[in-house]
């Protein structure tokens, strides 16, 4: 079983319905011992940073999330789950993430012809030997939406990369957390595939 992250973020029953689609037991939850048992653990959403970490901590679902880390259980963050494992965003000064991984949340900069927030289709260069990317060609596309992008500290953690105003670090994977900027559960088959390796890990 599957156990979705339930802080009142957006766009969490489309995840649901992707696993739901690969064949996979999902279920929407905050409860600790559910999720401390599943065997992999997805935390998705869109809103904000600073308003979904007082979500976490008022849930207590951070104090879960570094549970899973501590176990080894696979553990994926889409979008804003993804900037939520790291340090501190542009987003909400002053706000701590949860500081799983290292890196900072920066606003992508202001360039001639692109707006932002970055919505749509963009290529991947993918790193070689990335789990989560298993069978999954050079540059497929995939689906973003967001204003804030990853600058990870460390790049032997970058998974994927995609350009948009500047260099994004687009996926990452350490252990057992993996994480994506963008959103594998509206990336077409691309993303199921993605998803697909996470369910297979």
């Amino acid at each position: 079983m599957i156990s979705i992250l339930d802080y009142d973020a957006g766009n969490i029953k489309s995840v649901e319905k992707a696993l739901q689609y690969l064949g996979q037991e999902a279920v929407i939850t905050r409860d600790r011992e559910t999720i401390l048992h599943s065997n992999k653990v997805i935390l998705p959403g869109v809103g904000s940073f600073g308003d979904a970490m007082g979500k976490l901590k008022d849930y207590k679902l951070d104090e879960v999330i570094y549970e899973i880390v501590d176990k080894k259980i696979p553990f994926l963050g889409i979008c804003l789950g993804l900037q939520l494992l790291y340090e501190s965003s542009d987003e909400a000064p002053g706000v701590e993430g949860l500081g799983v991984l290292k890196g900072k949340i920066l606003r992508i900069p202001d360039a001639p012809e692109l707006k932002i927030p970055h919505m749509g289709w963009n290529s991947l260069n993918i790193s070689e030997g990335a789990k989560l990317f298993k069978g999954i060609p050079q540059n497929s596309y995939v689906y973003f939406v967001h204003s804030y992008y990853l600058k990870a500290d460390n790049e032997n953690e970058v998974a994927a990369t995609t350009e948009y105003s500047t260099h994004i670090h687009a996926s990452v994977e350490k252990d057992n957390v993996f994480a994506c900027q963008f959103h594998p559960e509206k990336s077409g088959e691309v993303g199921l595939a993605i998803l697909k390796n996470f369910i297979d890990l």
